[in-house]
């Protein structure tokens, strides 16, 4: 099976009149990028990186996001940016031009600490101060939210409630799968309606696919450059298949398109996670890009609330004590509207 995506030929979804494609037909599928220079990863925590490394990063992030840009306003794509308070601070111009651009500039935190990091008084902060960084740089409200590192899981199901009394319209940090970093496996596969302690917002997780009782991640990163790009084309197609899909998220950083990096000293199963398949990562992202359509985070969003009497409802705050990995469905909460 051919792994370089520049030897896939990829049709795009309108023009394919049988199978799981047709299916798809009609579902949204949103581009989204967290914008964050490489030493920030989780996989980098703790690391000591030397102040030139890091505004060699900064400017590699950049350049990166600029290429990105150009590529999308070749293909008159629109995407969603979840960008850091702090790069909105630096980098306002940069900013701006995602907005002027028409794409939508949401927040991905102010300096990409882990929720959990945070009590619930140091992550309103952490969302008020990025909110309003990213809203000054680009001249537009700040609908749509991502933690960092999907931080989002059941020993933080408070953040749900700071989310929501910040006034975002949507969140994307939940990701339905078993993770030794995050994950909530019982959560809802499509866009539903989640509730923290004590109240609710609506969440746009990445995509899945469900196999055999398992909720696999297709949606993007990591699995994006190390599954062979046929194998992640044929598991979108059929997740979009699925009569319950209504949407797909995907997500992907500007260091997955950066070959020329400096590496990281990381463990060796961060280090596979991290560059196996960089150098890869723009051929793969133009195969994508020419076999879909895409819209932002937040038109997918609003999309959602057309239909807020059918969505789910999901519970995060049942069992809030436990940590990711110890989720199960047993405890679910799950209720139709």
């Amino acid at each position: 099976m051919a792994d370089d995506a520049a030897t896939v030929t990829a049709r795009p979804e309108n023009d394919v009149a049988t199978g799981p494609a047709a299916a798809a037909r009609g579902k949204p599928m949103v581009l989204s990028f967290d914008v964050e220079e490489h030493h920030r990863i989780e996989a980098a925590s703790g690391l000591s990186i030397d102040p030139r490394l890091k505004a060699d990063y900064g400017d590699r992030m950049r350049k990166v996001t600029e290429w990105l840009l150009g590529e999308l306003a070749e293909r008159k794509i629109l995407a969603t940016f979840f960008v850091l308070g702090q790069i909105a601070e630096a980098l306002p111009k940069m900013v701006r031009a995602i907005a002027e651009a028409g794409h939508e500039v949401a927040s991905h935190g102010w300096d990409h600490r882990r929720i959990h990091l945070m009590d619930r008084d140091g992550f309103r902060e952490d969302v008020r101060r990025s909110k309003d960084a990213l809203e000054q740089a680009s001249g537009s409200l700040v609908a749509g939210y991502r933690a960092p590192t999907f931080s989002v899981v059941r020993r933080t199901a408070w953040a749900v409630d700071v989310l929501a009394e910040a006034g975002l319209l949507y969140d994307s940090s939940i990701y339905p799968v078993r993770h030794d970093r995050y994950g909530v496996p019982d959560a809802p596969r499509n866009p539903f309606l989640v509730r923290g302690m004590e109240r609710e917002i609506l969440e746009i997780p990445p995509a899945t696919l469900r196999l055999g009782g398992v909720n696999l991640p297709i949606g993007g990163g990591g699995y994006f450059r190390l599954l062979p790009y046929p194998v992640t084309r044929s598991a979108l197609a059929l997740a979009r298949r699925d009569e319950d899909c209504v949407g797909t998220m995907l997500y992907f950083h500007p260091w997955e398109f950066d070959p020329g990096q400096p590496v990281l000293p990381l463990k060796a199963l961060s280090r596979l996670r991290t560059y196996v398949g960089v150098g890869r990562g723009r051929r793969r992202l133009a195969a994508l890009m020419s076999s879909h359509s895409f819209i932002r985070g937040v038109d997918l969003a609003r999309l959602q609330f057309e239909r807020r009497a059918d969505l789910p409802r999901f519970s995060l705050g049942a069992g809030a004590d436990r940590g990711p990995e110890e989720a199960g469905p047993s405890r679910a909460r799950i209720e139709q509207a």
